[in-house]
C-alpha cells in the first residue's frame, strides 16, 4: 500500500530521495503505483490542455504549482533511483534529490549518497542521465556548478 508524507496511507508521493529505501518487496508495488501516476498526471494534462497538443510536453497548471513533486515523478517514472535516508536523515544510497529552487515554479535536482560513496564523481554523468527523464514530461533542466564545485540542475517546466 502506498504511504504519504507523515505515513498517510492511500497517498501517493513521489520519491524526492529523503524518504526511506524500498525494500526489494516494495520496489515492484512501487514501480505499479508510479505508472499509475504517470497515467493519471497525463488523463489531467490532457483534460487541461488548452490549445490541444501533446500532454507529455507541456506541464499541467498544478505541476507547475508543485514543481518538486512533478521533478520527482518525471524522475523517478524515468528510471532514475533516488537517494534514500535513514530515520535520523542520515544518506544511505545515492541518487537524486529534489528540493525546491530558488525561483517560484522551479526545482533543484542533485546527485547525493553517502559519505564516501563518491557520488560526487558521479554526478555530471548521472545528472546528465536525468535530463532526459525530465525532457520526456515537459520539464527543461540546465546544470550550474554550485558551491564547493558540486553540480546540480535547475528544472523549470518547458513554456506552453
Amino acid at each position: 500500500m502506498t504511504t504519504g508524507a507523515g505515513g498517510a496511507p492511500g497517498v501517493f508521493e513521489a520519491a524526492t530521495g529523503d524518504g526511506p529505501p524500498l525494500s526489494p518487496a516494495e520496489a515492484e508495488q512501487r514501480s505499479r503505483e508510479v505508472r499509475a501516476a504517470v497515467d493519471g498526471l497525463l488523463q489531467i494534462r490532457r483534460l487541461t490542455l488548452s490549445r490541444g497538443g501533446d500532454p507529455r510536453t507541456v506541464p499541467a497548471d498544478w505541476e507547475r504549482r508543485r514543481p518538486v513533486r512533478a521533478v520527482a515523478l518525471a524522475l523517478e517514472s524515468g528510471g532514475v533511483t533516488p537517494s534514500s535516508v535513514d530515520a535520523s536523515g542520515t544518506r544511505l544510497s545515492t541518487g537524486y534529490r529534489v528540493t525546491a529552487g530558488e525561483r517560484p515554479g522551479t526545482a533543484v535536482v542533485e546527485w547525493l549518497g553517502p559519505p564516501g560513496a563518491g557520488a560526487a564523481q558521479e554526478e555530471a554523468a548521472a545528472l546528465g542521465d536525468c535530463v532526459p527523464a525530465l525532457a520526456r514530461l515537459g520539464w527543461e533542466a540546465l546544470l550550474y556548478k554550485g558551491p564547493r564545485g558540486r553540480r546540480f540542475l535547475e528544472v523549470e517546466p518547458v513554456s506552453p
